[in-house]
């Protein structure tokens, strides 16, 4: 197939898949958001494998990443409602730390326009050595960067669903037209083989047959008469 075609537009559509799940990968550290970390890790890895095989025309392994473009859709789009707060979600809650830290998405602290202000809690027993951070002056709240992120992905997996779609099925019929052809017909190779074989056992036969001294008077004797 040539470049501008279904093939080429999937290997760049994975490429960009790859770069923004890093570009992701990167701030969820940041922010300590475990649960999406480890849905990133995936991400990365399936992305490549259909990468991988979309080079190296293994349907099998497009496959296997247009399944899992569903199940990152389904994925992103429970990001959303969790940042939304749809269906009783909070995004204040610890469900993407797993409950293990109170951390919160990075940019909710470093948003475009984030001013951050520390407040010491000398006052509060107990709290000496904590200090409370208000953030001011944020032209986004982060939730909302969060959903522009999810919604980017969910729209780059859409795409890459119908085309890893479209790349298998024509896999599929150039396969099955080679096969028609004969291309992974083992016969052919035989019957090529099979006249020097014959050839040769006829080379090797005659000699010996007169050679023969019986023989060898006979066909001297027909040959007399």
């Amino acid at each position: 197939m040539g470049c501008c075609t279904g093939r080429c537009t999937l290997i760049f559509l994975c490429t960009l898949q790859l770069l923004a799940a890093l570009e992701r990968q990167v701030f969820d550290f940041l922010g300590y958001q475990w649960a999406p970390i480890l849905a990133n890790f995936l991400h990365i890895i399936i992305v490549i494998l259909g990468l991988f095989g979309t080079i190296q025309y293994r349907p099998r392994y497009i496959v296997v990443y247009a399944i899992w473009t569903a199940i990152w859709v389904t994925w992103n789009i429970f990001i959303i409602c969790f940042y939304l707060e749809v269906g009783g979600l909070s995004k204040d809650s610890e469900l993407l730390t797993f409950n293990i830290s109170r951390h919160q998405s990075w940019w909710s602290e470093n948003g475009p326009g984030c001013v951050r202000k520390e407040a010491s809690m000398s006052g509060i027993k107990g709290l000496d050595s904590h200090s409370y951070i208000s953030v001011i002056g944020c032209a986004l709240e982060y939730r909302y960067i969060e959903v522009m992120h999810s919604s980017f992905q969910i729209l780059i997996a859409l795409v890459g669903f119908v085309y890893a779609c479209y790349v298998v099925s024509v896999f599929t019929e150039e396969e099955d037209s080679f096969d028609f052809i004969g291309g992974f017909d083992p016969f052919p190779l035989y019957h090529v083989n099979e006249k020097p074989t014959n050839l040769l056992f006829k080379q090797t036969y005659l000699p010996a047959i007169a050679s023969h001294p019986r023989v060898g008077m006979g066909v001297r004797g027909g040959t007399d008469t």
